[in-house]
């Protein structure tokens, strides 16, 4: 973005009256709901920071009822930070590389977007040296039934971790991969493309501490996932294995969870410093689409 954009979108903010929104904790103890704000309209600097506190205070915020175009999409996205360009160009929206179309909808016998995204529980874009702040998700369009999505609090996971597993966490260090469960993925549908050497280039492996500390909360949190960890360096292959396996269970307890019932034109905007999750899924034959922006983070420590 340029210089004189940023200017102007400083000139916008600053004069932009306030508005008149609720935000409400959500029952369960994890998210909260924001209604009676509209996105597409600059925020000024008090409703933005009212916004970013819920984010951080509940790691997981719907904006009910917004009825937003792409672009605002993006621009309330990127006041929180740079935003990431998916490594599957196949499902960029068009004209808009920054959203990444997800969507079960056939045309022409091709998929429009990724239709398994989110199919085992993961931290978006954790397989890269800077992972992601967070993502927005836009309900475009919704199946009569199913297409829920679930967030694990990896804050609680930690606190409540056993003392054993704890042990054997501290000061480790694990693997995180793009290419995990992406073969899987392949055999179990049709939506994952064959990467190019090129796509393969920008999901190397990486490695981040198992246990982070948020950058902003300093909360500390687990930071592994059955989607992209595969191992813990410096252990045996079978005792990294068993490890992690009793990490993943325990993220995932129900009382660590909060289900999001999607509602017409939603957007989802979650921490995924703080959270893991799941696309619960929907029947094949019910269109879903949605559009995903996703936020550069920091290197976790």
């Amino acid at each position: 973005m340029s210089v004189a954009s940023n200017a102007l979108r400083r000139d916008e903010t600053a004069g932009a009256p306030p508005q008149d929104f609720d935000i409400r904790p959500l029952p369960g103890g994890i998210g909260a709901e924001i209604t009676g704000i509209d996105l597409g309209l600059p925020l000024s600097a008090g409703d933005f920071a009212r916004v970013r506190r819920a984010h951080l205070d509940h790691h997981v915020v719907v904006f009910r009822d917004q009825r937003i175009t792409p672009q605002q999409h993006i621009d309330f996205s990127r006041r929180f930070g740079r935003l990431m360009i998916h490594v599957l160009h196949q499902f960029h929206l068009p004209g808009h590389p920054e959203i990444l179309i997800v969507s079960n909808i056939l045309e022409d016998g091709k998929p429009i977007g990724l239709g398994d995204a989110g199919k085992y529980w993961h931290s978006d874009i954790s397989y890269k040296p800077l992972p992601s702040l967070g993502s927005l998700l836009h309900a475009q369009e919704l199946p009569a039934e199913g297409g829920d999505t679930l967030f694990a609090d990896m804050h609680l996971a930690y606190d409540t971790l056993p003392a054993h597993l704890r042990r054997a966490i501290e000061g480790r260090r694990a693997v995180h991969s793009y290419l995990a469960k992406y073969g899987q993925l392949q055999q179990e549908g049709n939506w994952r493309p064959n990467l190019s050497a090129e796509q393969l280039a920008q999901v190397r492996e990486v490695v981040h501490p198992v246990v982070r500390t948020h950058p902003e909360t300093r909360r500390q949190a687990l930071f592994v996932s059955e989607g992209f960890t595969t191992r813990i360096e410096g252990m045996p292959a079978d005792e990294s294995r068993a490890i992690l396996d009793e990490l993943f269970a325990h993220s995932i307890r129900p009382e660590h969870i909060y289900r999001h019932a999607w509602r017409a034109h939603d957007l989802v905007f979650w921490d995924n410093r703080s959270l893991i999750h799941l696309a619960a899924g929907c029947p094949p034959h019910l269109r879903r689409k949605l559009y995903r922006t996703t936020i550069e983070g920091d290197t976790p420590f």
